[in-house]
C-alpha cells in the first residue's frame, strides 16, 4: 500500500514558499505520494492557519496527524543529527577554501604550471583572501557588528572595522597580480597580525564564545581555529612577498 501525505503550502503569484517545495521533495524522497494542496491567496492561508491553529505554512499531515512545518518534517524522518548545526556553520568557510583551491589549480592548468607547486599555494592563499573579503563586503555593517566584538584595534578605532575588508581584498588581489611587495606585504602583515592577536586573546585567553566575522557578519562560524587560520594566511602571505623581493 502506497504511503500518502497531505501537504498544504503557499503557491501564490508573488510568492512561492521555498519550505513548501523542500517539504514536498523530502516526502517524495521518503517514498510518499503527496496530496499537494496549494494556498493561493493570503485569505486562504489565514483561514487554513486559523482552522488548524498554526502560525505558519507549510504544514504536513501523515495518517491524519499533523507533523508540522519543514523542520518538524526533518525531525520526523530523523534527518537532524547531533552536531549538525556546528557542521553547517563551517560549510561556508569550507566552500570558500575549496573553491579557492580549485581556482588556483585551474589557473595553473591553463597556464601550464605544475599543479603541485609553490604557485598553487600562492594563488590558493590569494584567492582565499579575496573571496573572504568579498563575503565581508556584501554587508559591511553586519560584518563590523561582529568584528567589533573581538578585534582589538577596531575597539579603539571603529573606522578600522570598515577598512578591514578592503585591505584584505587589496592584499589578496595584489598578491595574485604580483604587485610590488612593498605596496601589498605591509598591509597583509599588519591586518593579519592584529587579527591573530585579537582572535588568540578572545578565544584562548579570555575564553569568550563569539561568532567569527571571517565570512561576513551574518555567519554562525565560531570564533577560533578558522579565524586564526585566515589571519595566519595573511601573515604568511606578507612574509612570503618580502622573501620573493
Amino acid at each position: 500500500m502506497a504511503k500518502t501525505a497531505e501537504l498544504h503550502r503557499m503557491v501564490m503569484e508573488d510568492h512561492l514558499c521555498p519550505f513548501g517545495l523542500k517539504s514536498k521533495a523530502l516526502l517524495e524522497r521518503e517514498g510518499y505520494e503527496v496530496e499537494d494542496h496549494h494556498l493561493t491567496t493570503r485569505e486562504e492561508t489565514d483561514a487554513f492557519q486559523e482552522k488548524h491553529q498554526v502560525d505558519s505554512t507549510p504544514q504536513t499531515f501523515i495518517d491524519g496527524t499533523r507533523i508540522g512545518g519543514y523542520d518538524d518534517l526533518l525531525a520526523y524522518f530523523d534527518k537532524t543529527q547531533p552536531g549538525e548545526e556546528m557542521a553547517a556553520s563551517y560549510r561556508p568557510v569550507i566552500a570558500i577554501f575549496l573553491i579557492a583551491l580549485l581556482m588556483a589549480l585551474a589557473v595553473n592548468w591553463a597556464t601550464g604550471t605544475a599543479l603541485v607547486s609553490i604557485p598553487t599555494v600562492e594563488r590558493f592563499v590569494a584567492f582565499s583572501m579575496a573571496l573572504l573579503a568579498l563575503q565581508k563586503l556584501q554587508d559591511v555593517e553586519a560584518f563590523t557588528n561582529q568584528f567589533l566584538g573581538y578585534d582589538l584595534l577596531s575597539q579603539r578605532w571603529v573606522r578600522y572595522a570598515y577598512l578591514y575588508p578592503f585591505a584584505e581584498a587589496w592584499a589578496g588581489i595584489g598578491m595574485l597580480a604580483g604587485i610590488w611587495a612593498w605596496l601589498v606585504a605591509p598591509i597583509s602583515l599588519f591586518i593579519g597580525t592584529v587579527g591573530a592577536v585579537s582572535v588568540f586573546k578572545g578565544v584562548y585567553i579570555d575564553k569568550r564564545e563569539l561568532k567569527c566575522a571571517c565570512v561576513g557578519g551574518n555567519s554562525d562560524v565560531p570564533l577560533g581555529f578558522i579565524s586564526l587560520t585566515e589571519n595566519l594566511f595573511m601573515i604568511a602571505a606578507g612574509v612570503w612577498m618580502y622573501v620573493k623581493m
